[in-house]
């Protein structure tokens, strides 16, 4: 009997030889984890079997890497693997440690870190914590916040995050609200943004957080950049970053010069609307961008030469310019999320 398919989807992987990070198409199994060069591929390149593994995330391996966790197997063999945001690496974590689990008997995984340990009530739900946190009506307020000729856009302070916990009722003080905002940092909900907060992060301070309102801190998948005082030229550039990022995630797209196709991290952000596209493997500057305001975006059954396509899930952007880019989804489900999210973004967006 072949052993059931959980999840599947793009991963960032490290390799074992040469140590570069590569995109691969990733299948979690019920027994192990299977890793290919692409999702067309009828063999993989790589196995994982996940009898006796362990799971560690946050990994913090790797300082400029955010959103990596890592799998140790039986012969403690280390395997890196890279998402393309903090609830997708959140929902394939918690996949691979029930998988696990399940193969083990009830074996209970510790997470291991470099940071010292923080000790959490069990009553005490992370995930959960931050997606109220993120509750656009109730939860932690964003701000651009000026200071030292720097910019902050998309974050808060320390100050705002434990006054947030103690007037919700999810700390009885300010030192509990401490604790939790550590561990929201170690476990990745959090990202220090600013010389303070980052050297509090790297160890230099007591606690890895702090109840500051000069360390500034930000969601990991807000939007949050910043800019030093600068021409207009840079500023007028900056714009295109400002909007909310309402999706993310990986697809295939064609490129326009050797049609060859590439896996690409793709971030949505709306008011103003843009597609920007990075290299998944690394990079925090954009490889390019689409400008979605007034565009129109389908789903399409032939490739770009009219062609009956082999590929599957295809839908194209036509922008207000006329320049056309064919990208590829993992499955009918995500191509139609990411055709409804364009189209909303290009309604709304400047």
């Amino acid at each position: 009997m072949e052993p059931k398919q959980i999840r599947e989807g793009y991963l960032v992987k490290k390799g074992n030889v040469f140590n570069t990070w590569k995109p691969m198409w990733v299948v979690l199994l019920e027994d192990g984890i299977e890793f290919y060069k692409k999702k067309s591929d009828n063999s993989p390149k790589g196995m994982i079997p996940l009898k006796g593994s362990t799971v560690t995330s946050p990994c913090q391996d790797f300082s400029k890497r955010m959103l990596v966790f890592k799998i140790t197997s039986t012969k403690q063999q280390d395997q890196y693997f890279q998402a393309a945001y903090l609830e997708e690496r959140d929902a394939w974590v918690r996949d691979i440690k029930k998988a696990i689990k399940c193969i083990d008997g009830g074996q209970k995984f510790s997470r291991k870190s470099t940071r010292r340990s923080i000790r959490l009530p069990e009553t005490v739900d992370l995930g959960a914590l931050y997606l109220s946190m993120k509750d656009t009506e109730k939860g932690v307020k964003e701000l651009n916040i000026e200071k030292d000729k720097k910019i902050f856009n998309h974050c808060f302070t320390g100050s705002c995050v434990v006054d947030w916990l103690v007037g919700n009722n999810s700390v009885r003080n300010r030192q509990e609200g401490l604790m939790i905002a550590s561990s929201l940092l170690n476990e990745g909900y959090l990202q220090p943004a600013g010389d303070l907060s980052k050297n509090a992060a790297d160890g230099t301070a007591e606690n890895p957080f702090l109840d500051n309102p000069d360390a500034f801190y930000y969601f990991p998948d807000s939007g949050f950049f910043c800019e030093e005082n600068s021409s207009d030229d840079d500023v007028i550039l900056k714009e295109e970053f400002r909007g909310v990022i309402i999706k993310q995630g990986c697809l295939l797209k064609q490129g326009h010069r050797r049609k060859n196709w590439k896996v690409r991290k793709f971030i949505l952000r709306e008011d103003p609307a843009y597609l920007h596209y990075y290299d998944p493997a690394g990079g925090e500057d954009p490889l390019g961008a689409i400008h979605l305001r007034g565009c129109v975006v389908t789903s399409v059954e032939s490739n770009p030469e009219g062609k009956k396509s082999e590929e599957e899930n295809l839908f194209e952007i036509i922008t207000a310019d006329e320049v056309h880019y064919f990208l590829q989804a993992a499955n009918p489900k995500e191509r139609t999320e990411w055709i409804k999210a364009i189209q909303v973004a290009s309604r709304t967006g400047k």
